[in-house]
């Protein structure tokens, strides 16, 4: 199957719980994406993969215009929605390939994207294309779950991954993040880095898949009962099996010589 197919019948699934999980991961995210952006947030503005639009509206209030960008219809349905009911009447909604953006050179002031990365076949030529659609000293923010440096355990995680979802690709570690937005052309990057604790059944749930979940239950249980980590910390405790994300933060800017 064509990864894109992939990846848009996932997420027309996982609409609705994905929009929930979206939502409530990250309370502060208009601050922390509108502050790191700086001036930029003030100007043209691309949320690529955009999902339900979280990011995206919280970032519309302050910005000359935001275009939500997504492969899955559904999703951007969720974004608009989310959008209208805010009354933000600044966002455009598209739909198409991160890989392949179809907007011009230099056409905005500030790129983001939150939690999408690992769902790229080529993340390389997205965050290439964030910085080709950046202006000159245009800011684009990288925000996503990474593994561990260990390739082991990296390998271990994102198998993992990938067998409660399909449409996972990899879950690059920082070191990897970082070489891809230089090696893009990005420069003066700045990054922070948190945990944020899981609970299996609640991670599951945002697939909504029980044929899928159940023999993943049990190679997980197995595999924390073991001792293998992961590379998140996967455990048991109490009876449950726990384990957490890794988020970073990533600013960039694009030389304003460029």
């Amino acid at each position: 199957m064509d990864h894109l197919k992939r990846v848009t019948d996932e997420f027309t699934r996982q609409a609705q719980t994905f929009a929930v999980w979206a939502e409530k991961v990250d309370a502060d995210v208009g601050t922390r994406f509108g502050s790191a952006l700086g001036e930029a947030a003030h100007g043209r503005l691309i949320d690529v993969a955009c999902g339900p639009g979280v990011v995206t509206a919280a970032l519309a209030p302050n910005a000359a215009s935001i275009i939500a960008f997504d492969a899955t219809d559904e999703m951007l349905a969720k974004a608009k929605a989310r959008c209208v009911k805010a009354g933000l009447r600044n966002v455009e909604f598209k739909s198409g390939d991160a890989e392949h953006l179809p907007f011009a050179d230099a056409e905005f002031d500030g790129a983001v994207t939150r939690a999408a990365l690992h769902h790229f076949a080529d993340p390389q030529r997205a965050i290439s294309e964030m910085f080709r659609v950046l202006r000159p000293g245009g800011v684009a923010i990288f925000a996503d779950v990474t593994s561990s440096e260990n390739a082991d355990e990296s390998r271990l995680h994102n198998a993992i991954e990938r067998l409660r979802d399909p449409s996972h690709v990899r879950m690059l570690p920082a070191s990897e993040l970082d070489s891809y937005a230089r090696q893009a052309g990005f420069r003066d990057l700045e990054a922070a880095a948190w945990d944020i604790d899981r609970e299996l059944e609640e991670w599951f749930s945002i697939v909504s898949d029980p044929a899928r979940v159940e023999p993943i239950r049990t190679i997980i249980h197995a595999l924390a009962e073991s001792g293998r980590s992961a590379g998140v910390g996967l455990s048991v405790k109490n009876g449950q099996v726990v384990f957490f994300h890794r988020w970073r933060f990533l600013k960039a800017v694009k030389p304003a010589e460029h």
